[in-house]
């Protein structure tokens, strides 16, 4: 992939004071109460361009996006925003701690040539129309790029990572912790042996897309649309898969508002195909070891590489459900790989929430019927109080996707059911940005 350095616009702390106060989580993680939240933080915070509030009296000519370019304008007029004087590749560095172990992961940022999706770029999730026009509408009245695709790319050399290795020696651009206590520090690689090469080492490989898929297919409308060639480049982040800190959680799936749903129906349906186990509890002690049981057997599964999901509808029992019948996915999509067919998030989807539910993939795309829940901290006791308050009916507890795997189906030209990876952490948006 063809990738160089660029020169980044970023906040300039004697302006903005705490440039922390300024970055902030990609768009589509951001709800209204943490909009809010970043809105307080800063006045100069990057979500009023990526995530703008709207109003009632919003039209053509005065709307988010408007604003968003208005905002942009302004902070580079103003001296909040400043361009770097030289070019450079920038090592993006994260610290974290994720289950009592702390990990560190490193990406640089570059500009890259926009391919279309085949061998050299490749998807692994669908997109879909309404973020689509979102991104869309923001590019066109800015120009501008604000958040990071996330790229995975392998180098088992690891030669972009041992020069932002060495870069970390130096002062840090930015250095901030966020609400996840995940370190966030950006480093400049501005010598010139050093861009060339990641430059050559970037030259013959291609990518998957991580994170960011509706960002990087707006880039390719854009770049058509548009014209300019200048458009034709796009910043994104590149992380090496060869790297201990390159983390995949799980994200689960809550259903409700289902018509005539029952969990002894569900436990009943999923017996023709899979192995069923069953965690019974009489108090909230029993509880907790029975919870524990279940993650521990869909882990242990997993482990083995066989599919298998915990289950919790209310009641006095966890469940786990361990597919038997292996044939069951060749009958129902056949035209699919084997690698597509044996990802546990295809399973839940066509065998148990299409088949036995009723979610088909129509329902799924607008969302209808179900939530996903991603694996943070207190996700999986959220969720089982969303089903004790009555809030929702089912939930059921994924693993996630293993590198191996993400890479088979991309190599088969598919894409993964939607919400099926779950990069941690997030990479964020307002380190740098690129002004056509």
């Amino acid at each position: 992939m063809q990738v160089g350095p660029f020169k980044a616009l970023r906040f300039d702390a004697e302006v903005v004071g705490d440039v922390g106060g300024c970055i902030a989580p990609p768009y589509d993680v951001i709800d209204d109460a943490q909009r809010e939240q970043l809105y307080a933080k800063s006045e100069y915070n990057i979500v009023r361009i990526t995530r703008g509030k709207t109003t009632a009296a919003d039209n053509k000519r005065n709307n988010q996006y408007t604003r968003a370019a208005d905002y942009l304008s302004r902070w580079i007029k103003e001296g909040v925003l400043k361009q770097d004087s030289a070019e450079a590749i920038y090592a993006y560095v994260q610290d974290f701690e994720l289950a009592d172990a702390r990990y560190r992961r490193y990406s640089f940022v570059a500009l890259a040539k926009l391919e279309e999706f085949g061998k050299i770029v490749k998807p692994h999730e669908q997109v879909f129309p309404k973020p689509m026009i979102d991104r869309l509408s923001l590019k066109r009245e800015t120009r501008a790029d604000f958040g990071l695709v996330f790229m995975l790319y392998e180098d088992q050399q690891r030669i972009a990572d041992q020069i932002m290795v060495k870069a970390t020696e130096g002062e840090p651009l930015i250095d901030f912790v966020d609400e996840q206590e995940v370190r966030h520090r950006l480093f400049a690689i501005a010598a010139k042996k050093d861009i060339e090469q990641i430059v050559k080492m970037m030259s013959d490989k291609s990518c998957i897309i991580a994170d960011g898929h509706h960002r990087y297919t707006t880039g390719l409308t854009y770049s058509k649309e548009s014209k300019d060639p200048a458009a034709r480049y796009q910043m994104l982040a590149f992380a090496n898969v060869h790297q201990d800190g390159l983390i995949v959680l799980a994200t689960h799936r809550l259903v409700g508002a289902l018509e005539n749903f029952g969990m002894g129906k569900l436990i009943a349906g999923l017996g023709e195909r899979f192995r069923i186990t069953r965690y019974e509890f009489d108090s909230l002690k029993a509880k907790t070891r029975a919870r524990k049981k279940m993650l521990d057997q869909i882990k242990a599964e997993h482990e083995d590489d066989r599919n298998a999901f915990g289950i919790y509808g209310g009641g006095n029992a966890f469940y786990c459900a361990v597919l038997q019948d292996r044939d069951a996915m060749d009958r129902l999509v056949p035209d699919k790989s084997a690698a597509w067919k044996a990802l546990d998030v295809s399973i839940l989807h066509k065998l148990i929430l299409e088949q036995i539910l009723g979610i088909d993939e129509q329902r799924l795309a607008r969302s209808e019927n179900i939530e996903y829940v991603k694996d943070t901290a207190n996700a999986i006791d959220n969720s089982i109080a969303q089903i004790d308050a009555g809030r929702k009916q089912a939930a059921f507890f994924m693993n996630p996707v293993k590198i191996p795997q993400l890479k088979m189906v991309t190599d088969a030209g598919e894409r993964m059911p939607q919400k099926s990876t779950y990069f941690y952490p997030k990479v964020y948006s307002g380190l740098t940005i690129n002004k056509l």
